[in-house]
């Protein structure tokens, strides 16, 4: 029996064009701003530190906005930024320009199953934060009440098993009573390896399909 539910975000709960068509430009935009007129906040400075770290190099505000704009370019999973990143939509969000997109079953599918009983989480590669933002922001109102917690890169590697066993041993949960849902097969490899269920999900043609997994158009086709 199904006790919790492990959701990904992008191609999942949301479109992955909302992510890469609207949120990353978005991002783009405005970090080289935000990190200039943030510059004596020393959260800031701890991010610019770690992406120092990661480019083994000092950098200036400015070359550290270069690194950051070429990481958002390849879609890297970089935590500090993803921990940027949220920063800056949450002043979207709070002042109007962004509204968290989610598929139209989606809330009602979280309402049923949260309304069963089925705790629920999400497991992103964006920040937590960023992750808060778009179901609290969401064009049907806000959904984190709806959630028992949250899941990002610093938990693991989203294809890497160990990742989930991690996840496992936070929910207090055997694999087996433990579904997991996204559209990236890989995902759903290391998930499996950890001992959870999982549904792969197919909502548009960007979705390749992994046959080693149950698959569905939506989540009205999934029965956890």
């Amino acid at each position: 029996m199904i006790k919790a539910i492990v959701t990904d975000i992008e191609g999942t709960t949301s479109s992955i064009d909302f992510v890469h068509q609207t949120l990353f430009p978005y991002a783009k935009q405005h970090l080289r701003s935000f990190l200039r007129d943030h510059a004596g906040n020393d959260q800031i400075q701890h991010l610019i530190d770690d992406v120092e770290q990661i480019a083994g190099r000092d950098l200036s505000i400015n070359e550290a906005a270069d690194v950051l704009e070429q990481w958002i370019a390849e879609d890297r999973k970089a935590t500090p930024l993803k921990t940027l990143q949220g920063m800056i939509w949450k002043v979207g969000y709070d002042n109007g320009d962004l509204k968290g997109h989610v598929y139209a079953d989606t809330p009602e599918h979280l309402r049923r199953w949260h309304g069963d009983g089925k705790r629920l989480y999400v497991y992103s590669s964006g920040s937590v934060e960023a992750q808060k933002l778009i179901f609290g922001h969401s064009d049907f109102g806000d959904l984190t009440p709806l959630f028992s917690g949250y899941f990002d890169t610093r938990i693991g590697a989203k294809r890497e098993a160990d990742a989930y066993r991690a996840i496992l041993r936070e929910l207090q949960l055997p694999g087996d009573e433990v579904l997991f849902l996204s559209d990236i097969g890989e995902e759903l490899d290391a998930a499996r390896a950890a001992g959870l269920q999982t549904w792969q999900l197919l909502r548009d043609d960007k979705a390749k399909p992994f046959a080693a997994h149950r698959q569905a158009r939506s989540f009205a086709e999934i029965a956890p």
